[in-house]
């Protein structure tokens, strides 16, 4: 049966050509977007990244806290790290800002909530979640999650999910505000645990702490042993991020 063959003029292959070409750039968009994340990033060390909601206000308890915690591991040598934008990142960036080691804030261009807070030493803006979401996992020895929502819990089980399947070396996973963390651990290690849908110490990665200090003092107890660098093979598999 004959078969038409598209001319040049034809605008279905004219869309599909400049959707390809289109496609095309933005790989070598997301490459350079990486390549300037790491040169800008890459001597920060040793990092602690704070997540959670930008929607609080200032003044509110959870932006204390944020606060409070940031400059702690600020003074105790750690950079910090957030999403650069307001509410508990902007709190991060201030309490870190304030103290002695880096305020650094991985932004991110949104239509709507995100834009950079004034409380930052080191900027970088991104254009894609995905190279973001790399960066903060390839800088950070310690996660603090204070509470949040919808993008809060994707950035926790980003971490756990790496954590767990080996992508990544263990890290001190904590939740702050154990009024607003306790419901979902219950519902992990009482449904996820008991139905043997993750397995029986992943319940563990999880620290639920209340108290700014007791957050600092449980990263440094769990790198005291092994100290911040990374081994060979945990260097090798963060390369399969």
């Amino acid at each position: 049966m004959y078969r038409k063959v598209p001319k040049p003029s034809d605008p279905q292959l004219v869309n599909r050509t400049q959707s390809s070409a289109r496609e095309a750039w933005r790989m070598f968009e997301i490459i350079a977007e990486f390549v300037t994340a790491t040169e800008r990033l890459q001597a920060i060390h040793p990092a602690v990244t704070l997540f959670g909601s930008a929607r609080v206000k200032p003044g509110e308890p959870a932006y204390r806290l944020a606060e409070d915690i940031a400059r702690r591991l600020s003074d105790a040598g750690f950079a910090v790290i957030s999403g650069g934008g307001p509410g508990i990142m902007e709190a991060a960036n201030k309490g870190a800002f304030a103290g002695s080691s880096p305020s650094v804030g991985l932004n991110i261009h949104l239509p709507h909530e995100q834009h950079a807070n004034q409380y930052q030493d080191i900027s970088n803006t991104f254009q894609h979640f995905f190279a973001r979401k790399v960066m903060f996992v390839k800088l950070s020895c310690a996660f603090v999650m204070l509470p949040g929502g919808f993008g809060t819990l994707d950035e926790l089980f980003e971490v756990l999910t790496l954590v767990q399947t080996g992508k990544v070396r263990k890290v001190p996973l904590i939740l702050v505000g154990s009024a607003h963390w306790s419901g979902l651990v219950d519902w992990i290690r009482n449904r996820l645990a008991a139905d043997g849908l993750i397995g029986p110490e992943d319940d563990q990665l999880l620290q639920v702490i209340d108290d700014p200090q007791a957050v600092v003092d449980a990263i440094f107890t769990h790198y005291h042993a092994r100290g911040f660098e990374l081994s060979p093979s945990e260097r090798e598999a963060e390369f399969a991020l």
